[in-house]
């Protein structure tokens, strides 16, 4: 454990920010998850509208630098790419 005071705040406060983190990074996954799940079930229209929602969290998630915002790209890429390709 830190002994200089400056050293314990940034220690709460890293753990507080790790918290805050967490929760971002599992609404990412769970946006991914929804669009995935749509796509699964074979409804374009569910499917196309689950993708709007996911790529606003994607973009805001990439902005605060959760997620580097290629990977965020590429998220977004992959998941319209697999609505397109639905019959």
């Amino acid at each position: 454990m830190a002994n200089i005071a400056s050293a314990r705040k940034r220690a709460r406060q890293a753990v507080a920010r790790n918290l805050h983190n967490s929760s971002l990074r599992s609404r990412l996954r769970t946006a991914i998850k929804s669009v995935r799940k749509a796509i699964a079930t074979g409804d374009k229209a569910a499917a196309t509208q689950s993708l709007r929602s996911a790529q606003g969290v994607i973009d805001r998630i990439a902005d605060k630098k959760i997620v580097h915002k290629n990977a965020a790209s590429r998220y977004k890429s992959r998941l319209a790419a697999a609505v397109r390709s639905m019959a």
